[in-house]
């Protein structure tokens, strides 16, 4: 790694640092480090009990719609593969929606049903995604993406049944869901969302080299060594991990995962070793932004932070496509690997 390459990466260390100790604070004009550790007991109680909770929940779940982004975007070499494009956040949020619905109650160890209903459809729209790819006989990335267009509207279909099918509590509650939001009280979500993300992480970051293949061609990959179907498998699971834990707990929250590692690819390079850390951070402090954002900008009422990324992500989007970042544009693997 270049000095410039160090300073950078240093950089986006020191940002995600600053914004998680600095975020807490705003918002609320009695939150002084001063009032926290000797003030009223309601100002700590608040501190300690909302404000920290929510900022580090807000940092996993956007590092981890972050990471996931890059891994499908890396997989399908194409930079508008993200889990939102491919169905997999309406796959996880279907899971959770039912879970609501039936009003179901039942864990395993410290993961919540609903944790494990999300996870379990995240799986389910990934596998019926590459299964429809893998029907026209290659791995198209157009194929790929009309297959996620077309798995997220039946999801979502299934998600306005299950809405018209309800009461009006339950209705609300589940459309509220939608929005996304990251917030909480007390560090059971953290909890819930830290095993996830650590096996996502962890399968990620044992497979850069893979990952820096795969960007190349199946072809490339498979002739330096790669076993591509099991790696694009093991991917998937990752992916699935991570996106399924965030949705679990925070609902689906668009854009993250694609917006986060394009800039960090625009910053770092595309090299996998440089560009998952950077995009873990960037993705992190990100999402970390835009909920203080959604919570201050119209306070004391606050807007879901998924509302906040959206009106963000429909222009990048459009960016993306306007200014020909496709499959042919994109060229991965500039750099030698």
């Amino acid at each position: 790694m270049t000095a410039k390459e160090k300073m950078t990466m240093t950089g986006l260390l020191l940002a995600a640092a600053a914004v998680l100790l600095i975020a807490p604070f705003i918002g609320i004009e009695r939150i002084t480090p001063a009032a926290m550790m000797e003030g009223e007991s309601v100002v700590r109680e608040i501190f300690w009990r909302i404000r920290v909770p929510r900022v580090l929940v807000g940092f996993i779940a956007g590092a981890s719609l972050a990471l996931s982004g890059m891994a499908f975007q890396a997989v399908f070499r194409n930079p508008l593969a993200t889990p939102f494009t491919l169905g997999v956040s309406s796959g996880a949020a279907f899971g959770a929606a039912l879970y609501m619905k039936l009003g179901l109650a039942f864990g395993m160890a410290w993961l919540s049903g609903q944790s494990i209903s999300a996870f379990f459809w995240a799986a389910v729209s990934i596998a019926l995604v590459y299964g429809l790819t893998k029907v026209r006989r290659g791995f198209s990335t157009a194929t790929m993406l009309i297959a996620g267009v077309a798995i997220n509207f039946f999801f979502s279909s299934l998600i306005l049944f299950m809405q018209y099918m309800s009461d009006f509590t339950q209705s609300f509650r589940i459309v509220r869901w939608l929005m996304g939001g990251v917030e909480t009280i007390g560090y059971s979500s953290i909890w819930t969302l830290v095993p996830f993300m650590a096996a996502g992480v962890s399968i990620v970051f044992a497979s850069l080299r893979e990952l820096d293949l795969l960007s190349l061609g199946d072809d490339i990959a498979a002739g330096r060594g790669v076993e591509v179907k099991r790696t694009r498998r093991r991917i998937f699971i990752a992916a699935s991990l991570l996106v399924g834990g965030v949705v679990s707990v925070c609902g689906p929250i668009a854009f993250v995962g694609m917006m986060a590692p394009h800039i960090c690819r625009l910053i770092v390079g595309e090299r996998h070793a440089r560009l998952a850390p950077a995009s873990f951070l960037f993705g992190g402090t990100f999402l970390v932004l835009c909920d203080t954002l959604a919570r201050t900008v119209i306070a004391p009422a606050e807007i879901p932070v998924g509302v906040i990324t959206a009106l963000l992500g429909g222009p990048f989007f459009l960016w993306l496509l306007l200014g020909g970042a496709t499959e042919k544009s994109l060229i991965y693997g500039r750099e030698s690997v």
